[in-house]
């Protein structure tokens, strides 16, 4: 019997591409194909940018919240901007996977054209609201990180090793911009610790497609081939003893409460450990933004984390 965490998801409700990756009888509709390219599952990574207030202690600080909350959406419509870029830029190798060739683009659903002038929109609005509600520095963040995302779709995501490290340099600058936003130290330790969670998160995603592939027979991702799992095994155990290194450092040096921020350690560890038994144990092959939304105890332990974080900022700050 299959259980919900072996499967892979369908989509049913895009059609079944033919010959030539079209889709002849689309099953979503104009908005409903664009909002789906969005990709709006994923913007719970730019949920890092909201780090900065939670650490600094300024999450009942209205005008700190607003910034960050502005912040947060200008970083979700660079982020769409490129996976509109990236799927435009990816579609012949999207429609010879087995699940990518459900998305808009690759099913014929959403024209090229459309999804880049879309893009361009997106990323003009996020730029120019970013600087001129949060100042030039926020607004250059922004700006990095979109030129990162489309080195990354058209130059780095091919780059053995450079492609993961990419990725976590998209993170720090999360972290940082909302640092900026609400006027917050963006500890080093914290950043340190950002960019070890997205190495894990990114080399992790990596075995999952190498194993995949390896299963299946497609070649969708070139980098790939540079990939083994031995590898890949490798580099997620190193970055995951950095993970928790990192932050154990950082709760035991908090800039605002010292060494009693080590009480949100264990909800960090259960979480790292509960995502390896996903991928390792329970050959989990769904997305990252998947398992951390859907599946009940990482949802647990963010929940345990923030909460713990929370409580004891109110305490002992």
């Amino acid at each position: 019997m299959e259980g919900p965490l072996t499967k892979e998801r369908a989509e049913p409700e895009a059609a079944q591409p033919v010959a030539d990756g079209t889709s002849p009888k689309p099953r979503r509709g104009p908005v409903r194909a664009v909002i789906k390219a969005l990709r709006p599952q994923e913007w719970v990574k730019n949920s890092l940018v909201f780090a900065g207030l939670l650490f600094s202690a300024k999450f009942k600080d209205f005008d700190a919240v607003v910034a960050a909350s502005i912040t947060f959406a200008a970083f979700c419509m660079v982020a769409s901007a490129g996976y509109l870029v990236n799927d435009a830029h990816d579609v012949a190798e999207d429609r010879q996977h087995p699940t990518k060739r459900f998305r808009p683009i690759a099913a014929g659903e959403l024209g090229i054209p459309t999804a880049i002038g879309l893009a361009i929109v997106l990323a003009v609005v996020a730029l120019a609201g970013s600087t001129a509600f949060e100042g030039l520095e926020v607004g250059g963040l922004v700006l990095a990180y979109g030129v990162g995302t489309t080195l990354y779709s058209y130059v780095l995501k091919h780059e053995v090793i450079l492609d993961v490290m990419t990725i976590a340099g998209l993170f720090v600058l999360r972290v940082l911009a909302g640092a900026v936003a609400v006027s917050a130290d963006a500890s080093a330790f914290l950043l340190l610790c950002t960019g070890m969670v997205a190495l894990f998160l990114g080399f992790t995603k990596r075995r999952q497609e190498a194993t995949s592939e390896l299963h299946s027979g497609t070649s969708s991702r070139p980098v790939l081939e540079h990939y083994s799992i031995p590898f890949l095994d490798q580099m997620v155990a190193m970055v995951t003893a950095s993970t928790v290194m990192s932050y154990a450092i950082y709760a035991v040096n908090s800039p605002l409460i010292g060494s009693k921020m080590l009480g949100t350690l264990p909800p960090v560890i259960y979480g790292i450990f509960r995502y390896l038994y996903l991928i390792y144990d329970r050959k989990d092959t769904r997305s990252t933004d998947a398992i951390l939304l859907e599946d009940y105890g990482m949802i647990g332990a963010a929940v345990t984390w923030v909460a713990s974080v929370g409580i004891l900022l109110a305490i002992y700050h």
